[in-house]
């Protein structure tokens, strides 16, 4: 569940040129999604309208109604469009050292000076938006939760956690935790808290 911080050339503003014809429809989005990067980066969330995203990609406003239902989802969208994602859990037979791993690498997103506003912007406004709510849902969290619970269903497997341990709960203590501080912050979100998290949770759930 690798994350990498958002491209530096991925969110800057797409250099549109004239030509004739109509351009195809791939190519229009990409240069929706990196306008629309480039906005959320420099202005956050409140920044992201479909007038001005159109503007600066040169295309209609009605093509993005057409392909967005909402400011919500485009802006989820653009957001993992610039943030390069490699989603891998990787397996080395140690549990703990995997799980820290993970988490070290989620902290270090969530404190970036640039994509950590944004997810707690977007997460924010699922709250009142139920089509960014599901957007973030199906690009963001289900495929993250879903690579944490095969690997943890594999140390299971393994006899490394105990076999009436809720996978999912976990995920939640871990990742949940530092979403918490994140949109709670009195108290810090760095990566002695990521450590500290899993040696308590697996003190927990250990045969």
């Amino acid at each position: 569940m690798e994350e990498t911080r958002p491209s530096p050339a991925a969110a800057q503003r797409p250099v549109l040129r004239p030509g004739r014809g109509r351009r195809p429809a791939a190519q229009v989005r990409a240069a929706v999604l990196t306008a629309t990067a480039h906005l959320l980066f420099e202005e956050g969330l409140p920044g992201v309208t479909f007038e001005r995203a159109a503007a600066s990609a040169g295309v209609s406003k009605m093509t993005l109604y057409k392909w967005w239902p909402s400011t919500g989802a485009l802006a989820m969208e653009a957001y993992s469009h610039a943030v390069e994602q490699t989603l891998a859990f990787e397996d080395t037979g140690d549990l703990a050292a995997d799980l820290r791993a993970q988490l070290r690498s989620f902290v270090h997103l969530l404190t970036d000076e640039r994509s950590g506003p944004v997810i707690a912007a977007l997460v924010g406004a699922a709250q009142s938006d139920a089509v960014l709510a599901a957007a973030f849902a199906e690009r963001y969290t289900r495929p993250r939760r879903r690579l944490a619970v095969e690997r943890l269903a594999a140390a299971r497997r393994c006899g490394q956690l105990r076999g009436d341990v809720d996978l999912e709960v976990l995920v939640d203590q871990l990742w949940g935790a530092c979403y918490h501080r994140l949109l709670l912050p009195d108290q810090p979100l760095d990566t002695a808290f990521a450590d500290a998290l899993v040696a308590n949770l697996l003190r927990g759930a250990a045969p």
